[in-house]
């Protein structure tokens, strides 16, 4: 790949021949061109461009304002191969460090970016498709739906529901009367139904304006309703209205329902409350957002297609076992309520692993059309069951691993990384460039390496650690304004874990960020705090599609380069909200290892011992999802987040006894069939039930064997055969 970097008019300081050894020094980056001098290319130089863009090899231009141009100028140039064949790529230095008050100081970061922006493209992923026709549901006051359906037709099909106010003379569309009950759906089908109990049914009214005339009361207007408060029955409207009739006050309230492509809603309170509405449906409460909105409105006619940002594997799902909810975190995160709860399993069956009959699980539905790639449910998700996949971490792990290692290789230390939303974090980023290029701000440090993603909630614990082993001595997530409260709650959970974690293992300062800041000048000062304590070696590991997975390779690796290896924790202790590790603590007096909680688990932590009345416990495989803790019926178990790491860590991995009890032997045969509290606990209960009185109430303390053999050896049993 060629790579083709502009100093941009001479106002960046760059060290080609120091950028081009970190780049050679870097396992698969590409230092060619990097060496060759630019200063306008996008002007006086564009020559160099076309020359470049002839060549077959991939294109890397570093500038991405004037991205527009070179794509124009490559299709222009006569035996340069075309966009669709060969896509040229873009990467932005300036802004992000060659603008920087750090100048030289950069050159380690620039290798990283253009190291990371060289690899290949993350794998395609499957898309979700909208269909719209074009009807559009307008949904308001009379006078204002009246006026943005004008704005709207040509091209949508408009139809108003309106709450109140004057109707034109002219009947253009069609017009309903109601009350909004209910509203769901997305673009291209949104279902609606409304309410409607006036005697006036617009449908049939032709506007002749005789009611107006006819009432003595005054009871309607040019909204062509009756005022019931106003209305004493004379009727003179129903018989001025014979012709048409419109009006009739023996019809009963009724629900009508529509389906529609697009939703414009004039309402005060939206129909929609969620952080995020789904896509179709626009909410304009004043007259400056009304122009923005229609204008956007006008342009939702045909197919469109997004990403789907999401995979869901049910089998890994601890959100539901036989009916009982345990983890809903991806539920209560959601701003778009795309995920709902699947935990009853009416009509279900269990399925069969390698002949084994599998247990009855339900999980949770995600409705790819409501899903706008937030990522913040895979973030939250204790189990890896939800991955983001826009990209996936496998690739967002390559290109993390590439710039550290890139970064390392020039010499740059304590790299700190600073993960941003594509859209308004890049704006951000870009704005403190500017102001730093113009002397008003420092800009963007050189040891910041920033990274984009297309949602910063997307990223959590699992890529934070490993970003952190593999040496980077920082992980910042910058935030914006219109962040759905939910997100900003589940950022911060889970960065008080891995900071606990971190700190626990003895590596000193603060390792993990929320930047919140809006104003250049907090944003400029928020990334110019002294850096933490890294690791002495980075890590050599990639991260994988396995959550839990990855957790485990960063956790080993911090573990095995702590800064004082003699002191290690037995244990530490962990946040309890958004805890993805812990233990389990079980009530002896009360739990009667019955086992509903090893039958619950959905991760294979609790598991028992077919030879002794037993729960063992492998620490390592709990999610701390609390199944097992709404499962049991004594509410004998709490849960205890915390890292457990006696013994080097081996002890996670290990399955070890949380109770056990003695058994209960036969009164007959002496055969262990229960546990003592177990079966003292069953006697109890039924000792004042009549059908467990004399002999019966013995045979509570047989075996199912032993039990049967009583009931026919007895000569005093009475048999249904004697009734």
């Amino acid at each position: 790949m060629k790579t083709l970097i502009c100093d941009c008019n001479r106002t960046m300081t760059l060290d080609r021949p120091a950028l081009a050894r970190a780049l050679e020094a870097t396992p698969k980056a590409s230092a060619a061109g990097v060496s060759d001098v630019h200063s306008v290319l996008c002007r006086r130089e564009a020559p160099a461009f076309q020359r470049a863009a002839k060549l077959g090899e991939e294109l890397l231009v570093a500038c991405t304002q004037e991205s527009r141009l070179f794509q124009e100028l490559a299709e222009q140039t006569e035996g340069a191969p075309g966009l669709a064949e060969r896509p040229i790529r873009f990467v932005n230095v300036r802004e992000t460090g060659g603008w920087s008050r750090d100048g030289a100081a950069s050159t380690a970061k620039l290798a990283a970016l253009i190291a990371a922006a060289q690899l290949p493209p993350p794998e395609p992923v499957s898309t979700v498709s909208y269909r719209s026709a074009g009807r559009c549901l307008v949904i308001g006051n009379g006078p204002r739906a009246e006026a943005a359906a004008t704005m709207l037709e040509g091209p949508l099909d408009v139809t108003l529901l309106v709450d109140g106010g004057e109707l034109p003379q002219q009947h253009e569309r069609v017009v309903m009367r109601g009350r909004l009950s209910r509203l769901t759906g997305w673009l291209g089908a949104f279902d609606a139904s409304w309410e409607s109990s006036n005697p006036i049914d617009l449908d049939l009214c032709t506007r002749c304006n005789a009611c107006i005339s006819a009432c003595p009361e005054g009871a309607i207007d040019f909204s062509y309703q009756v005022d019931l408060s106003r209305c004493t029955s004379h009727r003179d409207c129903v018989t001025a209205c014979q012709a048409a009739g419109a009006i009739d006050f023996n019809r009963s309230a009724r629900t009508d329902e529509g389906r529609f492509d697009l939703v414009l809603d004039l309402q005060a309170t939206p129909a929609f409350t969620m952080h995020e509405p789904p896509q179709g449906y626009f909410h304009a409460a004043g007259d400056d957002e009304l122009i923005r909105v229609v204008m956007e409105l006008r342009e939702m006619v045909g197919e469109f297609e997004k990403p789907k940002y999401f995979h869901y594997e049910q089998r890994l799902c601890a959100h539901s076992r036989n009916q009982q909810i345990g983890c809903s975190a991806c539920i209560d995160v959601c701003s778009t309520q795309a995920i709902r709860s699947d935990a009853l399993l009416k009509g279900k069956t269990a399925g069969r692993t390698r002949g084994v009959a599998a247990p009855l699980t339900a999980g949770i539905v995600v409705e790819p059309h409501l899903c706008m790639g937030c990522g913040a449910c895979s973030t939250v998700c204790p189990t890896g069951a939800l991955s983001f996949s826009y990209p996936g971490p496998v690739d967002l792990g390559r290109r993390i691993h590439t710039m550290l290692s890139a970064y390392s290789a020039a010499g740059g230390r304590q790299a700190a990384l600073l993960l941003h939303s594509q859209k308004e974090g890049t704006e951000r980023i870009n704005a403190l460039g500017r102001a730093a290029s113009t002397g008003r701000a420092h800009g963007v440090p050189a040891r910041v390496l920033p990274l984009a993603l297309w949602h910063n909630a997307s990223v959590g614990l699992d890529v934070w650690l490993a970003a952190f082993a593999q040496g980077a001595n920082q992980v910042w997530v910058l935030v914006g304004d219109t962040e759905a409260p939910q997100y900003l709650q589940a950022l911060n959970e889970q960065m008080a874990q891995a900071q606990a974690i971190v700190s626990g293992l003895g590596f000193a300062g603060e390792h993990f960020r929320l930047i919140t800041a809006s104003a250049i000048s907090a944003l400029d000062a928020a990334l110019q705090v002294p850096a933490a304590q890294g690791v002495s070696k980075p890590s050599a590991f990639n991260i994988l599609s396995d959550k839990r997975g990855t957790l485990e390779m960063a956790i080993s690796h911090l573990l095995s380069h702590m800064p004082t290896p003699a002191v290690v924790p037995d244990v530490i202790a962990l946040p309890r909200a958004g805890a993805l590790y812990g233990s389990l603590k079980v009530d002896a007096s009360k739990c009667t290892l019955c086992l509903s909680c090893v039958g619950a688990c959905p991760s294979s932590a609790l598991a028992d011992n077919p030879d002794h009345p037993q729960i063992k416990f492998i620490e390592k495989n709990c999610v701390q999802c609390g199944l097992c803790e709404t499962t049991c019926p004594e509410n004998a178990i709490e849960l205890e987040p915390r890292l457990l790491l006696a013994d080097g860590g081996r002890t996670r991995i290990q399955s070890r006894v949380l109770h056990e009890a003695q058994p209960f032997h036969c009164v007959r045969c002496a055969k262990p069939f229960g546990t003592r509290l177990g079966i003292e606990n069953m006697i109890a209960k039924l000792a004042g039930h009549a059908a467990f009185q004399g002999a019966a109430a013995s045979r509570l303390k047989m075996c199912s064997d032993c039990r049967v053999i009583d009931m026919y050896s007895n000569s005093n049993e009475q048999r249904i055969t004697e009734l």
